[in-house]
């Protein structure tokens, strides 16, 4: 393994975090034990070369490379289910009885593998039943990892992944590989647009704001000030009346956020 030294481990932590907000200041052994292949693969003798290497290079690839190794994407189908619940709940009953435009627009933001989104969709399917062609019911679904967002595309899982999805889903919105794997099938997968998008953009893309936000588990590796003013970002871009969810570790102060609380890590703009 190649050892990273401080001047280079304060380099690229401070690239990552000003790039795309992830705080990896207490992450050396992760850098360190992720990337040393990388570089030894490629034939760098050391971080510094990397480093330099990922500044000149214009493909972009490089660093394409360090993001894809450094960010973490644990997920699973139904993680944290109360906010899939709620969602089912309040949120779908309300949002179906404003909208005549039908036009319903949902973001999941740092998607990874495609668990979250693909569960949204599978809700939405269920509720609007024989009225689902009556709507656009779409959901954006972005990551800065190109290798996760390669997976959630393909929307193919083991069956101890699935384990958490109900039997009815099973049957209806999963067709068999083989022994081990699953495939979404593909009315769910024309749901969900996948998108990669880095959160730090100097400005969000969006013609439309969204109706339903949800970045969960992200926010757990920005520092204050990162998340403070990514908050407010989703703020501008979410509907009246729309809702953000977060996940359980990352609840807002709520002096420092305009949305207002609803339920833990459920917020609204009102």
């Amino acid at each position: 393994m190649i050892t990273i030294t401080n001047d280079e481990f304060r380099k690229i932590v401070e690239y990552v975090k000003s790039n795309y907000g992830i705080n990896l200041i207490q992450k050396r052994t992760l850098i360190e034990g992720r990337m040393s292949n990388i570089l030894l693969e490629k034939g760098f003798s050391g971080f510094s070369d990397y480093y330099e290497y990922m500044l000149r290079d214009k493909s972009g690839n490089a660093v394409t490379t360090l993001i894809n190794k450094l960010s973490t994407n644990h997920t699973y189908f139904m993680r944290e289910k109360e906010h899939f619940d709620y969602f089912r709940d309040k949120v779908m009953p309300y949002l179906t009885s404003t909208l005549r435009n039908r036009d319903l627009r949902i973001w999941s933001a740092g998607c990874s593998s495609g668990e979250e989104p693909y569960t949204l969709a599978m809700i939405i399917s269920d509720y609007l039943g024989e009225d689902k062609e009556r709507w656009d019911t779409r959901i954006l679904a972005t990551d800065i990892s190109s290798k996760v967002l390669e997976s959630a595309v393909k929307g193919i899982y083991d069956f101890d992944q699935i384990d958490s999805v109900p039997p009815g889903w099973r049957l209806n919105y999963f067709k068999k590989m083989d022994n081990d794997k699953c495939v979404i099938n593909d009315k769910i997968k024309n749901e969900v647009i996948f998108r990669k998008f880095n959160l730090m953009e100097s400005s969000f893309p969006f013609k439309k704001r969204f109706h339903v936000i949800f970045c969960r588990n992200v926010m757990i590796y920005f520092d204050s000030e990162t998340k403070r003013n990514l908050i407010n970002r989703f703020y501008e871009f979410t509907e009246p009346g729309g809702y953000l969810f977060v996940g359980h570790s990352e609840s807002l102060h709520r002096g420092e956020t305009p949305y207002k609380y609803v339920i833990p890590a459920v917020y609204r703009k009102v």
